[in-house]
């Protein structure tokens, strides 16, 4: 039985897509190539500029990058309708600059395949023939025709699925084999039909077919497929059949159907040109004598290794290893090579292609491919001059040897190429700044980014290094850490910091942490670092290659905000378009100056942002400085001043100040998208109003502040909302600004009470109220008077509250704002209740409900239903309490209402207690506890207290 959501897809033939049974429309024709290019790949990611040669070749429209968003997103949508927005979700993800397809073989037929197919090599090679023919059976019916057929518009992207034809076909000649082995050649002839239609050049296919036919006693068909071939090879390729398709018909003139025997050797190679005899070559540099950790890399390493030994593979093993500068690839790779070298008998060779040094793009091929034969022992003399000699001539002495080779330091796939060797028992390691998915595209390459090491490994590195210090003594842990991670765990950093200690042994460990604690000067901290070992300078390398666009975003990007910044964020810091700032971002992902995770969030290492901050104070202009901070600040400003919008439309806004010309904030058009955004950006907008604060940004930082107050409250992050409010405060009154004071004051008093600290808040109000009252703001005036109700009903003094709540009912009438009348009357209502005045209670609850009802805002009306509930329970109506206290649940569930979600599942709990309902009282106090426990910190204690003690009471 198919599940009801079950994904399937076909690459094996047409892209197709079906869920639960029923095929899905995969959109149009340039969406569905991008979903089979990504497919094809089968787990490898692809890089943006990979697949805009893919989909459009040399040739790509401007909105390539755009066409391909938008691609993926529709995609995402069609597979799993229910992602949230901006969700990867489970097949398709980002990947640095671009993606990469994952799916399993019950969803993918393409691993389906490949997964059967090694199998069956498995059994054949363990002689069993039988099972293995099984196998292949089972994985051949998966062929329907060429792979993406009709979707292969680029060059490069035919060739992508014309390599998965390829595996179909060795597929099915092997499987022939076998059949021919155990006399059941009719259970591959379907396949072998398909195969010779979809390679109608491919000799060892049609061989196959010839000579299985014939074993099936077909041999009159087999004759005709024969002379098909034969005719088509010499009409369209002006050639006769080779060696194999003859025999195969040779074998059906004489009947001899079984089998083929051995082939006899073939005729022996041409002499390769003259080398000085045979001493192998063992160029490897040396290893690190203090190598240690990197344990999972090297597994990594090691299994890649393993992985293409146990694969059919017709070209050398290839390895690339990418990652930012200092990151260690070249150490992990050289410590790899030497664990690896002794399984390489016809020795190694190293070339350091410095390819991301100056502009010319490194060490020339042909400089290359003469080091490399002078290596292999060949004479000078013989040495040709021609690029294409020097190939054919390092393929010839590369022929069927068992050697290592390390390239370093490569600049892209083109440099590499050329350097390959002409042996599949040979093994290539690589280094790169850049993903080389060319490589892995078109020559099979497996790719892997290295990052900054874990901790463990970190402290390991550190500490060996620092061993050789005898005379030092033992140095705190924390300050060790503090120092790692000050150096954002950057072996090269590490490296250089140990053998600056060296150097000055009676240099303290305090001394070293306090220079990297100063961000502008941090990387003053490695001033004996020269060249390669100078973090600047592996930095630059990298910089230098970047288009003036992308330098001058790289440089832009060091005033972004921790931990992080969006494309949408990039797009006002820089005032460009999306488009081009997106084809920036990919440059700079792509030279692993930036990357970007899995939400589409930018960041950098410590030290390249500390490096990208030096080139921006010292390249761009103060005035230019200023400017891109402006549009960062004001972006961020507008977008949570929507986002509240949507949140709570009927909350009487502050709206700032028009944005400056190319801020681009995010209009969120629903309040689930708002509450999105919200929960991405929390952190980030912390630290843009500290970050206001800090540079004198005039209103900016207490009205970014107040935008978020109504998220903070909502979902419980209350300690971050005082914290937000101080540095809102200090803004304020460095600007002498008594209204933004006054605004910031009343929120302030309200994370206070949050945590209990009712004086205090009583002391911010009465200041806030102050200012409202000194320039005639009725509105703010009654939201002062609902936040002294609540603190005076916190310190239990009900007449107060009640005062309170009546003074904010008249100036919302005068303001003439019915929606915050609502709450004040609710709260009027709830503390006539306390005073025992129930009927006047019930009736001015009536009318805040009605009231409320006119205006929507649900977590009002779930306070107002708690009120009531309270109310009905005083006059004796406990069932009709149990109903509006359902009621608020849901009123407070349907906007996500943290405190007054708890408090309706508290009280619930509570009523159902009283009246014997014990499970159900459980299964509310539960409910309470979920909520209360998705709280930054667990929840005010205040709340934690009321719902321990009650939760005591039903044990």
């Amino acid at each position: 039985m198919i599940e009801p959501n079950a994904l399937r897809l076909q690459i094996m033939g047409p892209l197709r897509i079906w869920r639960g049974g029923h095929e899905l429309d995969a959109g149009p024709r340039q969406q569905r190539c991008l979903l089979a290019l990504l497919i094809a790949q089968e787990g490898r990611p692809v890089s943006m500029t990979d697949l805009i040669d893919l989909m459009w070749g040399p040739v790509p429209p401007a909105s390539a990058i755009n066409v391909i968003h938008k691609y993926v997103g529709a995609l995402r949508r069609l597979m799993e309708p229910d992602l949230t927005p901006r969700s990867p979700g489970s097949f398709l993800a980002r990947h640095d600059t671009g993606y990469r397809f994952s799916a399993g073989p019950e969803t993918l037929d393409l691993v389906a395949f490949r997964q059967s197919v090694a199998l069956a090599r498995e059994l054949a090679g363990r002689d069993q023939p039988e099972e293995a023919l099984d196998r292949y059976v089972q994985a051949l019916q998966l062929g329907q025709g060429p792979a993406g057929d009709t979707l292969g518009d680029s060059a490069a992207a035919t060739a992508t699925f014309a390599g998965i034809d390829g595996e179909f076909f060795d597929a099915a000649v092997a499987a022939a084999g076998i059949a021919l082995t155990v006399g059941r050649p009719s259970r591959v002839l379907p396949a072998l039909r398909l195969a010779a239609r979809m390679g109608r050049m491919h000799e060892p296919v049609h061989a196959a077919l010839v000579t299985t036919l014939a074993a099936g006693g077909h041999q009159a068909e087999a004759l005709d497929a024969y002379r098909s071939i034969r005719e088509r090879l010499a009409d369209e390729l002006g050639i006769d059949p080779g060696r194999e398709l003859q025999e195969a018909q040779q074998r059906v003139l004489t009947q001899a159907v079984a089998p083929p025997a051995e082939q006899s050797a073939p005729p022996a190679p041409a002499p390769a040109p003259s080398r000085t005899p045979p001493m192998w070559p063992a160029q490897l540099p040396p290893d690190q004598p203090m190598f240690v950790g990197r344990t999972y890399e090297l597994g990594v390493l090691h299994g890649l290794v393993l992985e293409m030994r146990d694969s059919r593979r017709t070209s050398p093993m290839v390895v690339a290893v990418d990652g930012m500068g200092g990151v260690g690839k070249s150490t992990i790779v050289t410590h790899f090579a030497h664990r690896v070298a002794g399984d390489f008998s016809d020795g190694q060779l190293y070339l350091d292609l410095r390819g991301n040094e100056g502009e010319d793009g490194g060490v020339p091929a042909t400089e290359a491919l003469r080091s490399l034969l002078y290596a292999l022992g060949l004479r000078a003399a013989d040495v040709p001059d021609t690029f294409d000699a020097l190939v054919g001539a390092y393929r010839s002495l590369t022929a069927g040897k068992r050697i290592l080779v390390m390239l370093d330091d490569v600049r892209d796939a083109a440099q590499v190429r050329p350097l390959l060797p002409n042996s599949v028992d040979s093994l290539v390691l690589i280094t790169s700044r850049r993903p080389l998915v060319g490589l892995a595209a078109s020559d099979g390459a497996r790719l892997y980014r290295a990052y900054v090491p874990e901790l463990p490994d970190a402290r390991e590195i550190l500490a060996t290094r620092l061993s050789t210090l005898r005379s030092r003594p033992e140095a705190d842990a924390a300050v060790l850490d503090e120092i790692i991670e000050l150096c954002g765990r950057l072996p090269l950093a590490l490296a250089i910091l140990a053998a600056r200690l060296c150097v000055r042994p009676t240099l303290s460990l305090t001394t070293v942490a306090a220079e990297l604690r100063d961000g502008v000067r941090r990387l003053e901290a490695f001033p004996e670092g020269r060249g390669v070992t100078d973090p600047r300078t592996a930095f630059s390398w990298s910089y230098r290659q970047l288009s003036p666009g992308a330098a001058r975003l790289f440089r832009l990007l060091s005033v972004g905000l921790t931990p992080g910044i969006t494309l949408e964020a990039c797009v006002s810091l820089s005032g460009h378009d999306p488009q081009r700032t997106r084809a920036e971002l990919d440059e700079l992902s792509e030279a692993a100056l930036v990357a970007e995770d899995e939400g589409g969030c930018f960041t950098s290492h410590v030290l390249v942002r500390a490096y990208a901050e030096e080139l921006f104070t010292a390249t761009d202009p103060v005035a230019e400085q200023r400017a891109a901070v402006t549009r960062l600040l004001q972006y961020y400003l507008h977008s949570s001043f929507n986002a509240q919008v949507v949140l709570e439309p009927n909350r009487p806004p502050i709206a700032p100040e028009p944005a400056a010309p190319g801020v681009r904030p995010e209009q969120p058009g629903s309040y689930d998208e708002g509450i999105d955004w919200f929960a991405r950006n929390r952190t980030v907008l912390e630290e843009a109003v500290r970050v206001a604060a800090d540079l004198g940004y005039g209103i900016v930082p207490w009205q970014l502040a107040l935008t978020m107050q109504q998220y903070f409250e909502w979902f419980g992050y209350f300690q971050d909302w005082e914290d937000v409010m101080r540095f809102a405060l200090r803004a304020a009154r460095e600007q002498d600004d008594v209204i933004g004071e006054a605004h910031v004051l009343r929120s302030l008093a309200g994370a206070r009470w949050f945590f209990d600290a009712n004086e205090e808040a009583l002391a911010l109000l009465s200041a806030a109220l102050e200012v409202y009252v000194s320039h005639g703001m009725l509105l703010e005036q009654a939201l002062t008077y609902i936040n002294f109700y609540s603190v005076h009903a916190a310190l239990g003094d009900e007449q107060r509250a009640l005062e309170s709540a009546e003074t904010a009912v008249k100036l919302c009438r005068a303001a003439g704002n019915d929606k915050s009348e609502a709450l004040s009357l609710g709260y009027m209502g709830k503390a006539l209740t306390r005073l025992g005045r129930y009927g006047e209670a019930a009736t001015v609850l009536r009318e805040a409900l009605d009231l409320n009802l006119s205006g929507g805002r649900r977590h009002v009306e779930a306070m107002i239903r708690v009120a009531v509930a309270d109310n009905l329970v005083k006059l004796g109506r406990t069932g009709d309490a149990v109903d509006e206290l359902r009621r608020a649940v849901e009123a407070a569930r349907s906007v996500g209402q943290g405190p007054y979600h708890f408090e309706a599942f508290r009280r619930l709990s509570e009523l159902l207690l009283a009246m014997g309902d014990r499970d159900g009282a459980r299964e509310a106090c539960r409910r309470a506890r979920e909520v209360l426990e998705r709280f930054q910190g667990g929840g005010p204690r205040h709340m934690q207290a009321g719902l321990e003690k009650l939760a005591a009471r039903l044990t």
